[in-house]
């Protein structure tokens, strides 16, 4: 067997199949194992290409060598039972740890064979098969463990197949209460390995997770908040909105939210205020109602909320488009479906509408929702309603007995 293997660096098919010898081999896989692709391919590597190009199954397996490469190669492009029990009778004792692996990966074999035996890349191949398996059957602490090993061994030889396995390992630290610095530990170990690579895609997806792994355990300090955001601008340096809408938009949504749970107490915080502003802009080019309609509607009251409480030059016109991109919200959200989140969105609204001296609309709006929230046991919230129903009935007071012109009289800034 050809080694090393480019077994688990490209996405698809083409991660699980195997390269047969051909002249400079070791020296072209070596490079197809930070990315870089053959030009031109060996005659006998033509089956590859056309695999990561998309080409289907049965085409491939026209393609395939002679050998126990193109045996196992076309057990992986056609995985039926009679396959892999042809393929188990011809391959020779070295491929039948991998073939099992294989086997198992998609449901014929009952458990993943032992790595003993193996080394570099198809010992990590291997144990990220018992990780799998371990996962599977709910031992998340044996999973997190072999995948850990795994990436260990693949370090070396293949530093994109180990990069891959470090980010699948910190993936499932990150959704783990008190695993969150190994995640942490675990993306940027990542990023490293892929520096020397050509998966500037992935690359900027770890940033983009690396980010999110900073903005979960930040709890509103600023120094987590400001990695998140350094970390997203680095993904916005791949994921552009004319070839990664999709993630161009959540890393500006995610950025402009790192931005916005910051303190405000320093000379930048206007700043930052405003590029939250621009960057929620930036998310709605993509998120529109008729295509994204849960993103939209959460870049839209993202955007809302951001308008109404960032310093501004022109606060009345920043309260104006935040009642009216609440209403946009609350044309399609419903009480039924989501009581608090639309309480949330009229008590917003009220309060907005009560800054801008609305009373009369504001307070059916902030009524509503204390109802809400108090039917739904959201007492915390249902008292900051209260008390900016409690400042509209001063003011209407004041208003009804007019005061001499020094003691003036206005709204509180508050909301739930």
């Amino acid at each position: 067997m050809l080694r090393p293997q480019p077994i688990g660096v490209f996405p698809g098919v083409a991660g699980l199949l195997v390269l047969p010898p051909v002249p400079r081999g070791e020296e072209l896989v070596a490079g197809m194992l930070r990315g870089w692709l053959p030009q031109p391919w060996p005659a006998g590597w033509e089956f590859f290409a056309r695999a990561l190009a998309g080409e289907d199954g049965d085409a491939l397996i026209r393609r395939l060598p002679e050998g126990p490469e193109g045996i196992f190669n076309r057990f992986v492009l056609r995985p039926e039972p009679e396959v892999y029990a042809w393929a188990g009778e011809r391959l020779g004792p070295e491929w039948l740890p991998l073939l099992d692996a294989v086997a198992w990966r998609v449901g014929l074999c009952p458990a993943p064979p032992d790595p003993e035996g193996a080394d570099g890349e198809l010992a990590a191949f291997l144990l990220a098969t018992q990780a799998y398996a371990a996962l599977q059957r709910g031992d998340r602490a044996a999973g997190l463990e072999r995948l850990r090993t795994a990436a260990g061994a693949a370090e070396e030889v293949s530093p994109v197949l180990a990069a891959r396995l470090y980010a699948e390992w910190a993936a499932l630290c990150h959704v783990e209460a008190g695993r969150e610095d190994e995640a942490i530990e675990g993306y940027r170990r990542a990023i490293r390995l892929l520096e020397d690579s050509d998966f500037p895609e992935v690359r900027a997806e770890l940033w983009f997770q690396l980010g999110s792994a900073y903005q979960g355990l930040a709890g509103g300090r600023k120094g987590p908040l400001l990695e998140a955001a350094r970390c997203y601008q680095e993904a916005l340096k791949v994921f552009r909105r004319d070839t990664h809408p999709e993630a161009y938009a959540m890393a500006q949504m995610n950025l402009a939210l790192a931005y916005l749970a910051m303190p405000p107490e320093d000379r930048a915080a206007r700043l930052r205020a405003a590029v939250a502003v621009q960057a929620l802009r930036e998310a709605l080019r993509v998120f529109q109602r008729d295509t994204h309609p849960e993103l939209w509607a959460s870049a839209t009251l993202n955007l809302a909320n951001a308008l109404q409480h960032v310093p501004s030059a022109h606060p009345a016109n920043n309260l104006r488009e935040a009642v009216a991109l609440y209403d946009q919200v609350l044309a399609v959200r419903r009480p039924g479906e989501d009581p608090l989140g639309y309480a949330r969105v009229l008590a917003n609204q009220g309060n907005a509408l009560a800054h801008l001296g609305h009373l009369a609309q504001a307070e059916p709006r902030l009524q509503e929702a204390r109802r809400l929230f108090q039917e739904h046991g959201d007492t915390g919230a249902a008292a900051a309603v209260e008390a900016v129903l409690e400042d509209i009935g001063r003011l209407r007071r004041r208003q009804a007995t007019p005061a001499p012109a020094e003691e003036g009289g206005g709204m509180t800034r508050g909301t739930p």
